[in-house]
């Protein structure tokens, strides 16, 4: 080993006066850390010292109560409390604790405490010591003595400050050891006190040299780290570069060289910045980048992965630069020296993962994360400057249809037509994407224009509504617009989003192809739809719901020949709820195949308590026909009530038929094998498909009540379609049933019209179970329903 390397591993030398904290040396050594390390050390026994000094004190107190007035050693013993917390709690102090370099004011002012702690425990022997026997002296020279060990052991890291104390309080004991007590004691006092200095300023001295060791051997290893990177790492783009004090490359390094493209030779002696500038040097175009390094580099600090984009033969790369500064042995500034790394495809990567979790991957539009971002940012920079932004939730209207029918492929290409003509409405202002599903979102940054915004929520109920040419197929679609402003609608980007969810439901609620804004209400309608459908979850099991049953009579005779089972609510606290707001309710929460469970087996136990072979009808919905499971459902409840299944009849929408690949179609042929009746519901108000009604085998075909109304005040399209429907059940072998018969004219009319049952208030409003169980025994007797 050199004499070279020898020396760097020598024991550090210490200056006693820069121990002490009387200067700062101008060698290598960096006290900065040192000095902390002294304060650090310091403040982890302060408490077991303040601990010391009240316990020396309420010992003190107690050996010369009988000699001093008790008022002077209260004062006394509180002037040691004060001091010792004063000194105690500055040495806590958090910049004591977390700090990781001190300066040299910060170890001189321990010699305050020094003095204040040797000044008051100096009072005892100068100011009670003519008052003392020889004893009360022998006990004091024990406290005083203990006390001194202690700060001796306990706070040598810091030796200006203890041997101030211990310089100051022993004096003040051999003083007056040698006026009250022999000679030979104070002697043997100052020896001690000598000794105890001694040994504090060594035990100081050996806490600095095991810190500067351990940062010497840091910097080493610091050094060591770039050398081997730089040695090891032959095949990579990390490299060691170095300059001057005037900011110039000095020997520059061949790997460096290399990826600037360069000759080392050239660059030698060249501003640092302007090699990694390039031609931007000239015109001054600096990257953020490059003037943060500019200023690291004035300011001599150091700085670690610090990105900048480097122009090397055209090509834009990104450098990673970390580096320290560099002083002589005087302490004068010499250069930087540090280490740089080409991380152009990692940041590409990291660019390229960043925009995948950011964009949708099916139509490129911003996705939700994008999107949650940009409008967090708006709402600040309309919370800064007073003004408004604004957030759009956009649905597709019968977008399902189209992924039913056609299959997924096909939606997948019509999203992606959606999203262009979108894209052709917005402006810089704003900004679409893509929530997932068939849902988009617009947010827009300046909403001061209100008629503006709304004008671009009917564009893109517009745009989006044209028809599309899709692998031969001519699509329809529609859009329904939900509108908030922010930050009236929602202090948050959460609660704007929220805001416009709300709208964006009441749109879709009023049946599409419109935009609404918030309001406050539709919050207080939200509230509401989820309290009802807490309650609605258990209002089964709560006996909470009932069944009332509408009369269905013959059209010529009036003659009662079934019942339409309808399903009513009443809570407790909320009274009657209507079966129109309940009933969606219970579709939306997947709540009506236990519900309408409970209605089946419920209508036939009533009807099977009927004697006589009037019908009942109970309405069944499009989820409980997709469920297999139904048909055994209708058999079991059939099974357990005694209910012939003739007697059982069960009322279909269209709309169960819309979905593709349903199993609607063989449920039904499997219900139908067990005899139950079935009955098409509310025909020619939805997609009157005539299709299902020739390969599904319906008993009736129910005229809606919209109908009947229309006919009854001479519309002659009503008429027309009421005629049809009988015509076509005629030809099918089929009956009609009229529903919403309120008067007698209309009785008549769809008698003529040939419609062979009727329902409606006319011949009966629905009934509770007693009352429908009393006419169905009457009818049984051969009465009519007929009011």
């Amino acid at each position: 080993m050199t004499s070279q390397t020898t020396s760097q591993f020598a024991r550090p030398r210490i200056d006693a006066r820069a121990l002490l904290g009387l200067y700062d040396p101008a060698d290598t050594t960096d006290w900065g850390p040192i000095r902390a390390a002294q304060l650090h050390a310091g403040s982890q026994l302060a408490l077991f010292m303040l601990a010391a000094n009240v316990i020396g004190a309420s010992l003190v107190t107690m050996i010369l109560a009988p000699l001093v007035p008790l008022w002077q050693l209260a004062g006394w013993s509180a002037l040691v409390a004060a001091a010792g917390a004063a000194v105690a709690f500055r040495r806590l102090a958090r910049r004591h604790r977390e700090a990781v370099t001190a300066s040299l004011s910060d170890v001189r002012d321990t010699l305050f405490d020094g003095i204040a702690l040797g000044a008051v425990w100096s009072i005892p022997p100068l100011a009670f010591g003519h008052l003392v026997d020889a004893s009360a002296a022998l006990g004091l020279w024990i406290v005083l003595s203990l006390l001194m060990t202690a700060s001796a052991v306990a706070m040598a890291a810091l030796p200006m400050a203890t041997i101030t104390f211990v310089s100051i309080t022993g004096a003040a004991l051999v003083t007056t050891l040698s006026l009250i007590a022999s000679p030979m004691l104070a002697a043997a006092s100052a020896l001690f006190t000598v000794l105890l200095v001694m040994a504090t300023f060594a035990r100081g001295k050996a806490l600095v040299v095991i810190r500067a060791g351990e940062i010497a051997i840091a910097d080493r290893d610091e050094t060591l780290s770039l050398l081997l990177r730089e040695t090891e790492r032959e095949g990579e783009a990390d490299w060691l570069w170095e300059i001057d004090a005037q900011r110039r490359v000095a020997r520059a390094n061949p790997r460096f060289s290399k990826s600037l493209g360069v000759d080392p030779k050239t660059i030698n002696g060249t501003p640092f910045l302007q090699v990694l500038a390039g031609p931007s040097w000239e015109d001054g175009n600096f990257a953020p980048g490059l003037r943060e390094l500019a200023e690291k580099l004035k300011t001599r600090e150091p700085f670690h992965d610090l990105l900048l984009p480097v122009l090397v033969s055209g090509e834009e790369r990104w450098w990673e630069m970390s580096a320290s500064p560099r002083f002589d042995e005087s302490g004068s500034f010499i250069g930087f020296r540090g280490v740089g790394s080409d991380v152009t495809e990692a940041r590409k990567s990291a660019d390229q993962i960043s925009k995948m979790a950011r964009f949708d991957t099916l139509t490129g539009l911003p996705n939700r994360l994008l999107l949650n971002e940009t409008l967090a940012r708006a709402m600040a920079e309309a919370e800064k400057w007073g003004s408004r932004c604004a957030f759009m939730m956009i649905d597709l209207d019968r977008f399902k249809a189209v992924n039913d029918t056609l299959g997924h492929p096909v939606g997948d290409r019509l999203l992606m037509r959606v999203s262009e003509r979108l894209k052709q409405l917005m402006s810089e202002n704003e900004m679409v994407g893509r929530l997932g599903g068939d849902e988009f979102a617009v947010v827009v940054r300046d909403a001061t224009d209100t008629a503006g915004i709304e004008r671009l929520a009917q564009a893109i109920i517009d745009t989006v509504s044209r028809p599309y040419e899709i692998d031969q197929n001519t699509l329809f679609i529609g859009a329904s617009v939900g509108l908030a402003i922010g930050p009236r609608d929602g202090r948050t980007a959460e609660m704007l989003i929220r805001s416009a969810d709300l709208a964006l439901y009441r749109s879709k609620d009023s049946g599409g192809g419109a935009y609404h804004s918030y309001e406050p209400q539709l919050h207080m309608a939200a509230e509401e739809r989820r309290v009802l459908e807490i309650a609605l979850r258990s209002a089964v099991e709560n006996g909470e719901m009932h069944l009332n049953y509408q009369p269905v009579v013959l059209a010529d005779s009036g003659t009662l020949r079934g019942f339409e089972a309808l399903l009513r609510w009443t809570h407790p606290e909320f009274g009657v709820v209507s079966p129109a707001k309940f009933v969606p309710l219970a579709e939306d929460a997947r709540l009506i195949p236990a519900i309408g469970e409970w209605v089946l087996r419920t209508a036939c136990q009533e009807a099977a308590k009927w004697d006589s072979d009037i019908r009942v009808a109970v309405n069944v919905s499009p989820e409980q026909l997709h469920s297999p499971a139904f048909a055994t459902m209708v058999a079991q409840a059939l099974a357990q009530s005694g209910l012939p299944a003739e007697r059982l009849e069960l009322e279909v929408t269209e709309s169960v038929f819309m979905r593709e690949g349903t199993q609607a179609i063989h449920v039904l042929e499997k219900v139908l094998e067990l005899g139950v009746k079935l009955s098409l519901d509310d025909f020619g108000t939805g997609y009157s498909s005539l299709g299902y009604l020739a390969h599904t085998r319906f008993s009736t075909i129910k005229i809606d009540r919209s109908f009947v109304q229309g006919a009854s005040k001479g519309t002659k399209e009503a008429i027309a379609i009421i005629r049809a429907v009988v015509a076509l059940a005629d030809s099918l072998g089929m009956a009609t049933t009229a529903e919403g018969v309120e008067t007698e004219e209309e009785h008549h009319m769809v008698q003529r019209l040939g419609c062979t049952k009727v329902q409606g208030y006319y011949f009966g409003r629905p009934l509770p179970v007693q009352e429908a169980r009393a006419l169905a025994i009457r009818a049984s007797s051969g009465e009519t329903a007929a009011a």
